[in-house]
């Protein structure tokens, strides 16, 4: 199986659109989650929004590539008609971490299975080119225990210079830190870690 990358392009916020076909109404909400049980909550949360709709039909795919988490679901719509054009739609995109519920409140007029497929997978295009988007770096935290104070300094000039962020940090006779690092960052940091502590600190690489 190919490795998730480590960095990739992913929603920065929630968004709605909204399409009359043939007098149904077509509600299209997109918006980020970083895993399953994200992804999960903002289905139900739609759901409930729209808990008079006669479908709420989602999708979502969890990180990104051959190695992310999908999910799909017609609620109610003859199979294939909703859930996977909203997937197609998603993995077409590019974006990883998004979720897609497409709602219909249903007009009286029947789309036939090749109007479904096109109200449900447009619709969830909609909603996905109206994204804003971000660059979504997977991090590794790792802990930095009995730090010495001459390293200190130097030791948080080297996490800002690769992108990392301290995460939570103690002081005592030495310091203990938290901090993420970007994975792709990782190895260049813990060699410099290494050179600039003479080989007093050492970074573990391994992931997870």
């Amino acid at each position: 199986m190919a490795q998730q990358p480590t960095r990739y392009p992913a929603p920065a916020s929630i968004v709605q659109v909204e399409e009359v076909i043939k007098r149904s109404r077509f509600i299209g909400t997109a918006g980020p989650a970083a895993t399953v049980d994200e992804a999960q909550a903002f289905i139900a949360e739609v759901r409930d929004q729209y808990r008079d709709a006669t479908h709420n039909a989602w999708a979502f795919l969890v990180g990104i590539g051959d190695s992310a988490v999908r999910g799909m679901s017609d609620d109610g719509e003859p199979s294939g008609t909703a859930g996977q054009p909203i997937l197609a739609r998603i993995e077409g995109s590019g974006l990883g971490d998004l979720v897609v519920v497409v709602t219909r409140y249903f007009g009286g007029v029947k789309l036939g299975t090749g109007g479904l497929v096109r109200a449900y997978g447009g619709v969830a295009g909609m909603a996905i080119k109206a994204l804003d988007i971000v660059e979504k770096v997977r991090m590794k935290r790792i802990d930095l225990e009995a730090v010495h104070y001459s390293h200190y300094g130097p030791l948080r000039g080297l996490i800002e210079a690769h992108g990392g962020k301290v995460i939570e940090e103690n002081f005592g006779e030495a310091v203990d830190l938290r901090v993420a690092i970007p994975l792709d960052r990782l190895t260049p940091f813990a060699n410099a870690v290494r050179d600039a502590t003479a080989g007093a600190i050492q970074v573990n690489t391994n992931f997870p």
